[in-house]
């Protein structure tokens, strides 16, 4: 065999074993989101939530949830991410399902704060809303950016209470917009509605 067939075979074989690492970087799955689910606290049956969370999400999606949970059942948890503003390292998204109202020490709270301050997204759950309240009187309108308002500022909303649980009907308003493509209107189990006091401009 001359050199120019030599050549032309190397070249040929680069070639095929280039398209095969395209091939198989393009079958590749993309990394899976890290989640990490904090829980724990007051009122609701987290010991098993946490459990059904993490399995209902990884079986639906591609994230990958670690958990962090309090078997305190008051409105304190201990939660071992307190004191650690880097408690979110590494992680794409917080999901606050923890039941913490009455975590009300400004550090703390800004410690919990932290990752989101800069720039780590968070899911918020039912007590999640209404955790963190440094403040005794939550159902008066509080001024935005004061150490009384640091978690509605985070969430958007300042959220007082919830009513009794009855059946809630929910209507969508822009039927045509995609996040709700082939949901209907539909009337919900017995469920609690909260009672918000404001909506933060941003």
């Amino acid at each position: 065999m001359n050199k120019w067939k030599i050549v032309a075979a190397f070249s040929l074989l680069v070639t095929c074993m280039g398209l095969c690492a395209s091939s198989h970087a393009a079958d590749a799955k993309p990394a899976p989101l890290r989640a990490l689910l904090l829980t724990g606290g007051c009122c609701h049956d987290y010991k098993a939530q946490k459990d059904i969370l993490k399995a209902g999400i990884e079986s639906r999606a591609n994230v990958v949830v670690d958990v962090i949970y309090s078997p305190d059942t008051n409105t304190s948890p201990a939660l071992p991410i307190y004191g650690n503003p880097k408690y979110a390292d590494n992680y794409d998204v917080v999901i606050h399902d923890e039941c913490a109202a009455d975590i009300k020490d400004i550090d703390t709270v800004q410690g919990v704060l932290a990752p989101h301050k800069n720039g780590i997204p968070g899911v918020n759950l039912h007590c999640g809303m209404h955790s963190y309240r440094t403040v005794k009187d939550v159902c008066t309108e509080l001024k935005p950016g004061t150490n009384d308002t640091l978690w509605f500022d985070f969430t958007g909303l300042q959220t007082c209470r919830h009513g009794a649980q009855k059946p809630i009907a929910i209507s969508f308003t822009d039927k045509a917009h995609p996040t709700v493509t082939g949901i209907a209107d539909w009337t919900t189990i017995h469920e609690e509605l909260y009672n918000n006091i404001a909506i933060r401009p941003t």
